[in-house]
């Protein structure tokens, strides 16, 4: 891609990687990484622990920069070494939804989801508010803007988070883990709340999760990761990877348990 990020992306896709290489230091955890993520649709990033699922995550929303390879966002290239001036043009371009919500304590839910607002925006603050209780709304917490995050349940705290990830009515949402730690029911409430968003408001969302039951349920495309071979082992839809034959992959579904309480969210 070089000065290509221009042609950047590429039309109808809003992320492309190739030939990346993601890790600490000098030390690469995955390489050769290449793949897309198309306009509107939601990609789930899989694998077995430490294959790699949060190094790539926090590359992909600036957290550590590229050790090699190119990466795309939002039509802008986040270089090896980074650019302050460009990461914060990134910035305004995506949400992230991160494990543990990342919530303030000492702030109520109205401030923590003014935050980004205040951060990236010029806007006044009666505008602010207004926006704050739109989102809010969004997620089913309007009438809790002004309790702080230990006064919530998890479900509660991961919609919070989900509310403040959605601050800047990005093009493209990260979500780290968005169902650990939730029991089923409260689980594929989330799932459904993504869902919801995708469909009205366009979003193009990327998920890094282990939970089976929310691949099937939010997933259009699945990209596998492998820690052995330090890349990607599989990239298709969940019914593609489930009819895989690649022992590492079956041995990933096989955890899967049918849970009639899931059906019919697709």
């Amino acid at each position: 891609m070089g000065n290509g990020a221009a042609e950047q992306c590429g039309e109808g896709v809003i992320l492309k990687a190739e030939k990346l290489a993601v890790g600490y230091s000098d030390t690469p955890i995955l390489e050769n990484l290449d793949f897309v993520v198309r306009e509107g649709e939601t990609l789930a990033v899989l694998g077995a622990s430490g294959c790699g699922k949060t190094t790539l995550l926090r590359t992909l929303v600036g957290l550590l920069p590229p050790l090699s390879g190119h990466l795309c966002l939002a039509g802008e290239e986040i270089a090896v070494g980074h650019n302050g001036d460009v990461m914060k043009r990134i910035y305004r371009h995506f949400g992230v939804m991160f494990q543990s919500d990342a919530l303030i304590g000492s702030l109520s839910l109205e401030e923590n989801v003014s935050l980004p607002l205040e951060e990236f925006t010029d806007l006044p603050p009666e505008i602010i508010r207004e926006v704050v209780r739109l989102k809010l709304d969004l997620v089913g917490l309007g009438s809790h803007s002004s309790q702080r995050p230990a006064e919530l349940s998890g479900g509660m705290s991961k919609r919070a988070g989900l509310a403040r990830a959605m601050a800047l009515d990005p093009r493209i949402l990260f979500c780290d883990e968005p169902t650990s730690g939730l029991d089923p029911p409260t689980a594929m409430g989330v799932d459904k709340l993504l869902l919801k968003l995708r469909k009205t408001l366009g979003i193009t969302v990327v998920v890094v999760t282990h939970e089976l039951s929310s691949i099937g349920n939010v997933a259009d495309r699945c990209l596998m990761l492998d820690k052995e071979a330090r890349g990607i082992i599989a990239d298709g839809s969940p019914e593609d990877l489930r009819r895989s034959d690649d022992p590492r992959i079956r041995n990933f579904f096989r955890r899967e348990i049918e849970d009639p309480a899931r059906e019919g969210v697709l």
